[in-house]
């Protein structure tokens, strides 16, 4: 068996072990780190509501890896128009609306 035929809980994937799924959470640390946000600015768009991560039951945070790309639209907004967190929060939720409601009706072009 070659290193690479095992996962990392160390299962033989030759006799039927599983691949572990990627979780679609990730922690503080790892949000900060892939978003290049300061940690108060962080802390404001949760207090905000804008984010709404999952709490651990160690008081942790777990955020959607999605919105590691809303957050880096949201900065990237906010500093070209030189708009507050609630600004460019209502613009990149707009965005995200406008976003969902075209690729609908694309579906409902490809259902005729």
């Amino acid at each position: 068996m070659y290193p690479d035929d095992r996962n990392d809980l160390g299962h033989d994937l030759a006799q039927g072990g599983e691949l572990p799924i990627r979780s679609d959470f990730i922690a503080w640390a790892e949000f900060l780190q892939i978003s290049g946000v300061h940690p108060s600015r962080l802390g404001e768009l949760i207090e905000l509501g804008w984010l709404e991560p999952r709490r651990t039951a160690g008081e942790g945070y777990l955020f959607r890896r999605m919105d590691v790309y809303r957050t880096r639209k949201l900065e990237r907004i906010c500093a070209d128009f030189e708009l507050s967190s609630l600004g460019g929060s209502i613009i990149v939720d707009l965005l995200d609306r406008i976003d969902r409601l075209e690729r609908r009706v694309r579906e409902l072009e490809a259902q005729r």
